[in-house]
This record gives C-alpha cells, sequence and structure tokens, in this order.
C-alpha cells in the first residue's frame, strides 16, 4: 500500500494539531481499500483551555456522519477525555446511555455527536488514533484460520481483540485486556472481523504504521495466491 503522506502538504498544518489530525484522516479515507464512506474513525487528544482559564484533556473524536476522506476540523466532536475514560471502567452501559453521556460531556454542544468507538479512542494512551476496517486486514481475519494467521504476519507487534460489537461493550472489553500492559510494546491493534487500530504521539508515524500493517497484510495475501 503506498504511503500519500506529503511533508510539505503536513508542515501548513503542524501549527494546529486538530487540522493535522484532518489532513491525515482524509489520506486515510480517501483509500477506498481502507475505508468506504462512513467508515473508520480517527482521534487526536489535545490540551485546551475550559470557560475558566484551566488546561482541560480534549479528545477531539471524529463526529457520526463526516466522511473520513474529506473531513474537514469542524467534522470532530470535543469532548472531556476523563469522563470518557471513566466510562470505560464502569461495570456495564447501554449503548443509548453511552451516547447521552458522550454529548453531554463535549466543550461544544454544536459539534457533531461523537463516534460510537470515542471511549474506545481515549483509553489509548496515544496522541493520534487512526482506525480503518481495511480490506486486506479484514480478509484474513474473517477466515476460519484467521486469528492464527494474524498472529504469523504480525507476530507480538500488535493487540489482537476478539470481535465484539462497535459501541461500550467493545471498549469496556479492551479496556479490561490492556489494563496492565505496556502499550509501547505495540505498533497497533487488530479487531477480529472488524478492522486496525494504528497509534503513535507523532501524526506521520500513526499514519504510517497503518501503511505498514496493511502492506504486511496484502504481500501476504499477494503471496498466498500466487501458489
Amino acid at each position: 500500500m503506498k504511503s500519500l503522506w506529503s511533508d510539505s502538504d503536513a508542515k501548513a498544518f503542524e501549527p494546529d494539531p486538530l487540522e493535522l489530525r484532518a489532513y491525515t484522516s482524509r489520506l486515510l479515507g480517501q483509500n477506498a481499500d481502507l475505508v468506504l464512506h462512513g467508515g473508520g474513525n480517527t482521534s487526536v487528544k489535545v490540551t485546551a483551555k475550559n470557560l475558566f482559564g484551566d488546561d482541560e484533556e480534549i479528545l477531539y473524536v471524529k463526529g457520526s456522519g463526516w466522511d473520513l476522506g474529506a473531513i474537514e476540523a469542524a467534522g470532530f466532536a470535543p469532548v472531556r477525555l476523563d469522563v470518557l475514560q471513566f466510562m470505560a471502567g464502569l461495570d456495564q452501559l447501554s449503548d443509548g446511555e453511552m451516547v447521552r453521556m458522550q454529548r453531554a460531556a463535549m466543550t461544544d454542544p454544536y459539534a457533531p455527536n461523537p463516534s460510537v468507538e470515542a471511549v474506545l479512542h481515549a483509553i489509548i494512551p496515544y496522541k493520534f488514533v487512526d482506525h480503518t476496517h481495511a480490506d486486506a486486514v479484514v480478509t484474513i481475519s474473517n477466515t476460519p484460520d484467521g486469528e492464527a494467521t494474524i498472529r504469523k504476519i504480525y507476530g507480538d507487534r500488535l493487540l489482537l481483540i476478539p470481535y465484539v460489537m462497535p459501541g461500550f461493550i467493545l471498549a469496556k472489553t479492551v479496556y479490561d485486556m490492556t489494563r496492565d500492559i505496556d502499550w509501547a510494546r505495540y505498533d497497533g491493534m487488530v479487531l477480529m472481523n472488524h478492522g486496525v487500530f494504528s497509534f503513535d504521539d507523532d501524526a506521520k508515524r500513526s499514519y504510517q504504521k497503518m501503511i505498514d500493517i496493511v502492506t504486511m497484510a496484502e504481500r501476504y495475501i499477494a503471496s498466498e495466491t500466487s501458489l
């Protein structure tokens, strides 16, 4: 898979993490092998001043209804990070309750509703988080021996999460599975039958990790079909 990253293009957005987030999101969304219209989501964590002048940690996550391939800064929902992280620790929460809590924790009431995977983005301890439904990875994970094949391709580089419906249950599953892990050991995460996450404190590295993960899957498929 070819990287679409341009250092010269990115330089114009670097002073504003949210604008840079929108730029790298468009790179993902414009590749149909990664994202179809309405699919995938991305986020960036920033420190911002609230109305009282105090610093506040905010997760800007893709808003529902926005196309990742054409998203602008206005397409991201600003949600208080500590609220999302608190939600991950709850024993149970219906998706309806989750949506209401996320909406109540937004700092801009006019922004779009946060992605249903906002809580999952919040518990990944990196500034930039990218999530796609990469065709090559999903193709492999959907086979009868998908889990074994994913481990064969990536070894211990990626976290492997069993299939769970997107929403609170998925976020809770990942939260429980990763409480004691060293995230620095991993370049990304595969959600079986669902998609891929990559993450980093640097936007370019997070994007490039996604490209590298998918490229490895594409090469594996090509090697198997050429036999």
